[in-house]
């Protein structure tokens, strides 16, 4: 009898928990239409992968480079990283995107959010290939970015100067941004490979100072998986993040994969308590992105990887983080 009565209760403390279990649906901020290779599986594919995923809405963008098969090389490479050949700026991707959405029914194409990538960030006549696309596709593009600047081994393998968030070619972007009312999506590495401190900050930090009124996303918080393999955590990135966010209300950060290990998620993929106080704290300025390139099985997997931190979250904030934040940073004509 008490066998059974124990039984009872368990099973209906498992009944309660799964009552109380939470189904999230997300708003995915950072995703790549197309590879290195401005290759894709398709817009069925992307659409199959969001709806078992639970993705409702996407950001959607190329990848401002292209990787090249070099002479040299008797293998293609499968990767950026995959040998030593350069990357160079390609401003077709968004052609690419745009098409595809063309293509789409108006009820699919409006769960899509695009933003132009396909520029030269060290060029100062980059502003006005982004005023002629949003002049060829009017009503289009909701955000410009990914853009690469800082960006570890990418950044050396691409053709040209240095790319630097704080350099004047993206200054004037910055300006038009602001005009138009849309969102920048950044990759601005915090530091590199090797050094133990801030090293590029200021390059992160002057934009959002002297651009109050753009809305930044920064991308991975600065961080990379480059660096990961190279220092595996950033003990300085939560502090500086924090007075970043105290300090500019227009930040607002992606906790794509490389944020989530080893800075949300432990070991043990327990929520770490100083990041689950963050975002309490800032409620209002975290958003989740797959940051898939062209392939899209794993959009499931990358974004419900999210949910055993969104779970020790308060259900109004992971509502607001796993979904709403993004929506809210999106140009007022398209809310």
């Amino acid at each position: 009898m008490i066998a059974r009565t124990l039984a009872c209760l368990l099973l209906s403390a498992g009944l309660f928990d799964a009552a109380q279990a939470r189904d999230y649906r997300y708003s995915d901020a950072h995703l790549h239409y197309v590879d290195f290779f401005q290759e894709t599986e398709g817009m069925p594919a992307l659409l199959k992968a969001m709806d078992a995923a639970g993705v409702e809405q996407s950001m959607i963008s190329g990848i401002p480079v292209a990787k090249k098969w070099h002479e040299d090389e008797p293998k293609r490479p499968r990767y950026y990283a995959g040998d030593d050949a350069d990357a160079y700026w390609y401003s077709a991707t968004d052609l690419y995107v745009a098409a595809a959405l063309e293509k789409l029914e108006p009820r699919q194409r409006r769960r899509f959010h695009p933003f132009l990538t396909g520029f030269n960030p060290v060029d100062k006549n980059a502003v006005s290939h982004i005023e002629r696309m949003l002049e060829l596709y009017p009503g289009l593009w909701q955000g410009i970015g990914e853009v690469f600047t800082r960006h570890d081994d990418l950044t050396a393998l691409t053709s040209g100067d240095t790319p630097r968030a704080n350099n004047e070619a993206m200054t004037r972007i910055y300006h038009l941004a602001a005009e138009r009312d849309l969102p920048v999506l950044l990759h601005s590495n915090i530091t590199s490979k090797r050094e133990r401190n801030p090293l590029y900050l200021a390059e992160i930090e002057e934009p959002l100072r002297n651009h109050p009124h753009t809305r930044f996303i920064w991308a991975h918080a600065g961080s990379s998986l480059e660096i990961h393999r190279h220092q595996e955590h950033l003990d300085f990135l939560l502090p500086v993040l924090t007075r970043l966010l105290e300090d500019y209300p227009n930040l607002y950060v992606d906790l794509s994969w490389s944020v989530r290990e080893p800075y949300l998620l432990d070991a043990r993929g327990k929520p770490r308590k100083a990041w689950v106080e963050l975002v309490e704290r800032f409620p209002t300025r975290f958003v989740l992105g797959s940051d898939l390139v062209g392939r899209f099985a794993s959009l499931g997997e990358q974004m419900h990887g999210f949910d055993s931190f969104l779970d020790a979250l308060p259900v109004a904030v992971a509502e607001q983080v796993s979904r709403q934040n993004f929506l809210d940073l999106l140009p007022k004509s398209v809310k």
